[in-house]
């Protein structure tokens, strides 16, 4: 119970020691025992301790309040325990268990001889990821006990689940990917595909983890993401590769993989924006007999396209918005197109190829434009008063010329900075202009620029996996691990995606479902009943309709609980 210092004397001498109090079972009371033994006081006195009384009472009070604050701390652990179990993915369980993914990931794992459950890892995993993203130590001790089905892993085994994963990632997507395309069905008349990166808090890099372009402009290594979606913006593909490759060949590898590994057959028209159109991602669509729609950049056309996108002719015609507004403006046409190729021997070629281009203005994208132009000139014009080096310039280095002093030599030190009006007057110019290309012959111009604009759902889909799966930054090392995490992240946002398309028909967003996920959460009171913490709104009282469940009841029974955790969707395929 605590400590105290102890003076016995014994023949004219004070002998000293540190006893401890505690509660003995046997005397059902308090007991004593000695703690450290201590010489006497004349013997410290004569070691040159003037008050040995004083100095050792010192210690046992500094005993003490060791043992204050580990007992505190022991409370305040007992206090944030909480009593709370996560029920907010019951209905990714339910697209779970309409899927049937079990069998497969037990096939899969069958030669790796692990005596857990690898499918039930990666359930908890992605539950958790759904319900509170955190690292996979924090989810092992704070996230898993407190789904309702606690999943009975240790965390030696969490990382063992995600090496296997990873090792096996593209297996794993093809056997999502094969069962939504049963249960629930996938449309590939229309592909959409980006890429992005993911920074790592490390230094060294790895074979994996390399340095590169970063879309937050970091300097640390990055791994890249390839992400195919669906017409209907479901993902149905996945690939991973180190941060310094180019993310252009990504395209025809992944949409090579998914046709050959999903049996995929007949035309689909391949989506992504201007960092994706090159002449060898065109070209491999069209051998493939698939179609494209790509953005170009204005800027980068010749002078007689750039006379046909600025002439203000009657060929413009314009669409409005709800309220009665110009949402933009289009002109088209279908002419012939040279591109230049490189064969595996590095030869080059030319050749033409029959397309429809449709080049279009937002007013309001121009002056989201302009400002940004606005801001980047005004930052250059202050560096070039500064005398600012190049490196300080960043993005707005295109709207500097850079002229070295020094005859034949480039270099920081003596340069002529200056701002390049022509370049500002042609960034201002092309402010609210995109064109698109497409193979689509005959496929109207309102409906190129309305399947294109779909492209930000694959952005949002980035989204989601960054901010509300947490999936960066990351911190583990191992590659098969990392891979693992990544895919765990995918088969979250495919979850997502299948409840918010296919289940509730698009109704709700992805904000609002991600939000139910988190707040619904119940705690126990008797045996077989829960009471329901999470706050009422419009929102839930629509849910609890569209997914048939008592999510609005304060009190719910164990059995209504298991009968959630267990339900299946219909779909249309089943």
């Amino acid at each position: 119970m605590a400590y105290y210092l102890k003076k016995t004397k014994i023949k004219g001498r004070t002998y000293l020691s540190i006893d401890e109090s505690f509660y003995s079972q046997e005397k059902k009371g308090t007991a004593h025992r000695c703690y450290k033994s201590l010489a006497s006081v004349e013997t410290w006195q004569a070691k040159g301790i003037e008050d040995p009384i004083a100095y050792f009472q010192a210690e046992v009070d500094e005993l003490n309040k060791s043992r204050k604050a580990e007992k505190e701390k022991d409370n305040e652990k007992k206090i944030d325990k909480s009593p709370m179990r996560h029920l907010g993915y019951f209905p990714f369980k339910n697209i779970m268990n309409t899927l049937n993914i079990e069998p497969f990931i037990n096939l899969l794992q069958f030669s790796y001889g692990f005596r857990f459950s690898a499918y039930e890892a990666l359930d908890a995993l992605v539950y958790s990821r759904l319900v509170n993203p955190c690292s996979k130590l924090q989810t092992y001790e704070d996230v898993l006990p407190r789904l309702f089905n606690k999943c009975d892993i240790s965390y030696d085994q969490i990382l063992t689940a995600c090496e296997f994963l990873g090792n096996e990632y593209q297996k794993v997507v093809e056997i999502f990917s094969c069962a939504t395309s049963e249960k629930f069905g996938i449309d590939t008349s229309s592909t959409y595909f980006d890429c992005t990166n993911f920074y790592f808090e490390i230094d060294k890099e790895s074979d994996f983890q390399k340095k590169g372009p970063s879309k937050e402009n970091r300097s640390c290594p990055l791994v890249g993401m390839g992400l195919l979606l669906d017409a209907n913006q479901i993902p149905i593909g996945l690939k991973l590769f180190p941060g310094n490759e180019s993310e252009k060949p990504k395209l025809r590898e992944i949409i090579t993989e998914l046709k050959t590994r999903n049996n995929i057959k007949g035309r689909t028209i391949q989506v992504a924006d201007k960092g994706l159109n090159c002449s060898e991602n065109i070209l491999e669509a069209r051998r493939n007999g698939d179609g494209y729609i790509f953005s170009k950049s204005v800027k980068m056309l010749s002078n007689v396209e750039k006379e046909w996108v600025f002439l203000d002719n009657e060929d413009w015609k314009t669409v409005l918005n709800s309220n009665n507004e110009i949402a933009y403006k289009y002109k088209s046409c279908v002419d012939k197109f040279s591109y230049t190729y490189k064969d595996a021997d590095g030869t080059s070629h030319k050749i033409s190829l029959t397309e429809k281009r449709v080049v279009t203005f937002n007013p309001d994208l121009a002056k989201k434009q302009t400002l940004e132009i606005d801001k980047e000139v005004e930052k250059a014009r202050k560096l070039c008063l500064a005398n600012a080096k190049r490196k300080e310039f960043g993005d707005c280095t295109k709207f500097v010329d850079f002229k070295s002093t020094i005859k034949g030599k480039a270099t920081d030190d003596k340069v002529l900075v200056s701002i390049n009006e022509e370049a500002v007057e042609k960034a201002y110019r092309c402010a609210g202009y995109n064109l698109l290309v497409t193979s689509e012959l005959s496929m109207e111009p309102e409906q190129i620029y309305s399947t294109y604009h779909n492209l930000w759902r694959i952005e949002e889909s980035f989204r989601i996996m960054k901010s509300d799966l947490d999936a960066r930054p990351v911190f583990l090392q191992k590659e098969d691990r990392i891979k693992g995490h990544f895919l765990i992240c995918y088969i979250a946002v495919l979850l997502e995606r299948l409840l918010q398309y296919k289940v509730l028909k698009n109704k709700y967003g992805s904000s609002q479902i991600m939000k139910f996920a988190r707040d619904f959460q119940i705690v126990k009171v008797e045996n077989k009943k829960y009471i329901n913490v999470m706050a009422l709104s419009d929102v839930i009282n629509e849910l609890s309709i569209d997914l048939a469940a008592p999510i609005t009841n304060y009190y719910i029974e164990k059995k209504q609980i298991t009968e959630m955790l267990n339900g299946k969707f219909k779909t249309n395929n089943a």
